[in-house]
């Protein structure tokens, strides 16, 4: 199982979040078994996605890999770039899962050098979502440490839906019986990419 992986940071917020963010959940990944397709620290600022430039790398790199990239994790470390987000998904146009995650606040660390503000970032980057009509998930929680177990079990559940979405990509079905009333379901299989027979 390989997952894309894309880091918000949006440059208001504390970007030593992102970096941080970055190295725990390729840890978390590493350690479920799950290969990750990502921006180094090399091609953007600590691996992550801020601004338009980096959308352009990680969409190209995401395109380059699109035979191997069986889904999509957002994670956000800190609120995070929503265009920047959406922009990247849009671009790469891989049409796999989406996995939105975002890391809670520490209520004993809420000064401006370590506040997170994932959770509003986490609604932003969704509403974007929406409106470019990208398909997502979310965690089961809003917020959701990626070192957690409920994490471990989204996560668990995420990689259960990437394994059936990409089972029926090229799917063949057949049909037996009359064409009446089944028109409207043969244009939505085939919108989808699967193709449907008759006999």
């Amino acid at each position: 199982m390989t997952m894309g992986l894309i880091v918000g940071n949006r440059g208001f917020f504390p970007d030593h979040l992102a970096k941080s963010g970055r190295e725990e959940m390729l840890r978390v990944l590493s350690a479920a078994g799950i290969d990750v397709v990502t921006l180094t620290p090399e091609e953007s600022k600590y691996g992550a996605v801020e601004v338009r430039e980096d959308s352009r790398r990680c969409a190209e790199l995401f395109r380059r890999n699109r035979d191997r990239i069986n889904g999509i994790i957002v994670t956000l470390p800190n609120f995070g770039e929503e265009r920047a987000i959406a922009d990247t998904l849009r671009l790469a146009d891989l049409r796999v899962p989406v996995l939105i995650q975002a890391t809670p606040d520490d209520p004993q660390k809420m000064t401006v050098a370590s506040r997170r503000d994932s959770f509003c970032g986490k609604m932003s980057a969704c509403n974007n979502l929406r409106q470019y009509r990208i398909p997502y998930s979310i965690t089961t929680f809003h917020t959701e440490s990626p070192d957690s177990p409920e994490f471990a079990t989204d996560l668990e559940w995420f990689a259960a839906v990437c394994r059936v979405g990409n089972g029926f990509r090229n799917l063949r079905v057949g049909s037996i019986g009359g064409p009446s009333g089944i028109q409207y379901g043969a244009l939505q299989r085939e919108n989808s990419g699967v193709t449907g027979d008759l006999d």
